[in-house]
């Protein structure tokens, strides 16, 4: 492995191209909560970077601002009872992950210890008079961004260098997000050629990744789970990097039909 080479999943759980529902955008399905979170076999590899990215570089990886702590107790709260059937062991004050490493349950610190324990990075979003506005995350693997610039951000913000972020998508988004009902998560997939590290941030000044060797394929399956108590949307991102040489006979074909793009 190159020193520049991401952690690499062996298997995708989730190709957004290799389905009609989730193709085009936005591509929205409904999933079930035992569906949001999931352990694939890249976990132990992700989880140490995780930690490592949550440990030296906080201020990038981790953010939330005071109207935030009620919603990241609520996440904190609704994700732990979801974690026995992926593996983990809840003891008292601590979890032991299914790759063995025990991890301190601090509510008082929800998004850190979330990020220390699902493969999953979590944004909170919450309305506001411009639409949903993101004010608080655990987001160690941005594809492209920083959350430094977006915090406090709502969603056309947040997608202005996107150029297929339009308005008519973006507004379609907000319905979306002003319509996920409590414990009926959307699940949607993002896919792209690729070629950087896991941990990708770039500022929009930055502009769009140069198109270079893109070896593998990076699918971010995103979920979005309304709080029924704050109200709150936890918007879920799974990132799953492959050779596309580890794709499934059914995923490989589709992706012949249905090429997916470039790196932006």
């Amino acid at each position: 492995m190159r020193p520049s080479d991401p952690i690499l999943q062996k298997r995708l759980s989730f190709a957004p191209w290799a389905e009609e529902r989730t193709r085009r955008l936005p591509g929205v399905v409904p999933i079930t909560m035992d569906q949001w979170l999931e352990v694939d076999d890249a976990y132990p590899a992700q989880m140490a970077e995780r930690a490592r990215l949550i440990e030296s570089v906080p201020g990038k990886v981790l953010a939330m601002t005071d109207a935030a702590r009620p919603a990241a107790e609520e996440l904190f709260d609704t994700t732990l009872p979801l974690l026995a059937p992926l593996g983990f062991q809840i003891t008292g004050d601590r979890a032991s992950r299914p790759d063995g490493v025990s991890v301190a349950l601090d509510r008082a610190d929800p998004l850190r210890t979330l990020g220390l324990l699902v493969q999953q990075d979590l944004c909170l979003m919450q309305a506001g008079p411009e639409g949903h506005v993101l004010t608080g995350a655990v987001l160690c693997f941005p594809a492209g961004w920083t959350l430094t610039e977006k915090l406090g951000r709502a969603m056309f913000g947040i997608h202005v260098p996107v150029k297929k972020y339009t308005e008519d998508l973006g507004a379609r988004v907000q319905r979306l997000m002003d319509g996920v009902q409590p414990g009926r998560p959307l699940m949607r997939g993002t896919a792209h050629h690729f070629g950087g590290p896991l941990h990708n941030p770039r500022s929009e000044a930055q502009g769009r990744e140069p198109v270079g060797d893109l070896p593998w394929i990076r699918v971010e399956r995103q979920v979005l789970l309304r709080l029924p108590e704050t109200r709150a949307v936890a918007f879920s991102i799974h990132t799953q990097i492959v050779d596309p040489a580890d794709l499934s006979p059914h995923q490989a074909a589709a992706l012949a039909e249905f090429p997916i793009r470039h790196a932006a």
